[in-house]
């Protein structure tokens, strides 16, 4: 700035032409580290599995459940991240119950662990013949993947209920017609996770078991987060699973309840448009990290 002002003075148009250059690739540096920062995790740069599940409310949820898929599809392709379809269960009349998908690609956890949580929508209904206003939710769950032989989980036979089941799909010659898909319960916990993704009953239940060992693995390290934040006498509030977002999309408006940040371009959003809301809950998740390790330096 200071040599923008002299060429200013001296009228000398290369000095400052030199020094906006100057300011300009500051401005792109600072941004790669503000970036570094935000996604230093020791989990950011791994590939994430998503979940999406349809809250109550029939037709209604299932849709919007189904909007939320394709807009974490839409984002992820955007970006160059490879989108695999794990499981996909379909919704009654329009949308899904719920589905499962793999992001791969750097920094895929990173980015997306700033929308697990409930996901509310406000609408009129184009499902209602009255075109009432209806109010539904769905719920995402975000989860790194990570390397195997980093996660010492064993999980005793005993502990696992193994169903099969025909793999759903659009029809036509490429329809499944084998029960090859398969869900593994968890009956100490109640977790299910299903995979569909083979035609190989046995590299489903290896996806599965592998999935399912991933969520365990965080649990745990939740676990062990929360119990640390115990010991250093902190009164936090669950938030995980809270409500975190509301698209109102007859006031053509989506507010993050954590940042306050609010867009009003709703289509641009659902169509894959989510950068500004994730930049926001990484600052939101990284001042949390901030205000914990001064605590802990108190």
């Amino acid at each position: 700035i200071g040599m923008i002002e002299l060429g200013e003075a001296e009228n000398d148009q290369q000095v400052i032409t030199e020094a906006e250059a100057t300011l300009k690739g500051l401005k792109t540096e600072a941004a790669r580290r503000e970036l570094e920062a935000l996604l230093s995790g020791e989990a950011d740069g791994n590939d994430s599995y998503l979940e999406v599940h349809a809250g109550a409310g029939g037709t209604e949820s299932q849709d919007w459940a189904g909007m939320l898929l394709r807009m974490y599809t839409r984002w992820a392709e955007q970006h160059g991240y490879k989108v695999s379809m794990l499981d996909e269960s379909a919704g009654d009349g329009a949308g899904i119950k719920s589905a499962t998908i793999q992001v791969k690609g750097h920094n895929a956890y990173g980015w997306l662990k700033t929308e697990g949580g409930v996901h509310r929508l406000v609408r009129k209904s184009p499902f209602d013949s009255d075109n009432r206003r209806h109010t539904s939710f769905a719920s995402v769950d975000v989860v790194p993947e990570v390397p195997e032989e980093e996660i010492d989980i064993h999980i005793p036979d005993s502990d696992l209920r193994r169903d099969v089941f025909r793999s759903q799909g659009a029809g036509g010659q490429g329809v499944n017609t084998t029960d090859s898909a398969v869900r593994l319960t968890h009956l100490p916990t109640g977790i299910a996770v299903a995979c569909q993704i083979t035609r190989s009953q046995i590299k489903n239940h290896e996806l599965a078991l592998q999935i399912l060992k991933q969520r365990l693995y965080d649990i745990e390290m939740r676990k062990r987060e929360e119990e640390e934040a115990k010991a250093r006498g902190e009164q936090k509030k669950i938030e995980w699973g809270s409500q975190i977002r509301s698209y109102v999309l007859d006031k053509q408006y989506i507010k993050d309840h954590r940042t306050g940040v609010m867009k009003h371009n709703p289509d641009d959003v659902l169509d894959g448009d989510l950068e500004d809301l994730q930049w926001a809950g990484l600052e939101w998740m990284a001042g949390k990290r901030v205000a914990e390790e001064s605590s802990d330096d108190e």
